[in-house]
């Protein structure tokens, strides 16, 4: 199969069975996203999937890997590939958004995806995108709050 993976491409033989977390964590020694429910339950996976222009989030843990050639797939590690922090890496730094850590990879690639498809999400909209990524250390508010930081630096305020 054919992939490319933060920006590089890759062709590799898989098994019919081997997950996209299995090829990145293992293969391609991409380690920020993280194996942990195994269900797709927790969003700690959680990576970007973009194929014939349209973009969205997968967890990788159930994702079969042939499933995604000829596809990109960007990982935590491609989030800001200059090696400076993201927009949202450092408001979740500002706020303590990131107690353990262990969701962090996960939760900043879905509230990416968000702020890529609306600039200026609700409180609301960005509990619903953000509602398949379970923080267990009750950090939640917190990225809330951060997200809404990263998009109102985004947005020029009227009035």
């Amino acid at each position: 199969m054919r992939i490319t993976v933060n920006g590089i491409a890759h062709e590799l033989d898989v098994a019919g069975n081997e997950t996209l977390l299995t090829l990145l964590r293992e293969r391609l020694a991409l380690t920020g996203t993280k194996l942990s429910c195994e269900r797709g339950e927790c969003g700690a996976c959680t990576v970007l999937i973009a194929r014939d222009g349209v973009r969205r989030s997968a967890y990788s843990c159930l994702t079969l890997a042939p499933s995604c050639d000829d596809a990109e797939i960007t990982t935590i590690e491609g989030l800001a590939p200059k090696r400076e922090l993201h927009p949202l890496q450092k408001a979740f730094i500002e706020r303590d958004a990131v107690q353990c850590g262990f969701c962090t990879p996960g939760q900043l690639m879905a509230a990416s995806l968000l702020l890529s498809e609306n600039a200026s999400p609700t409180e609301e909209d960005i509990r619903a995108a953000m509602a398949g990524n379970l923080c267990r250390c009750g950090t939640s508010p917190k990225i809330v709050r951060a997200i809404q930081d990263v998009a109102a630096r985004r947005t020029p305020t009227h009035g």
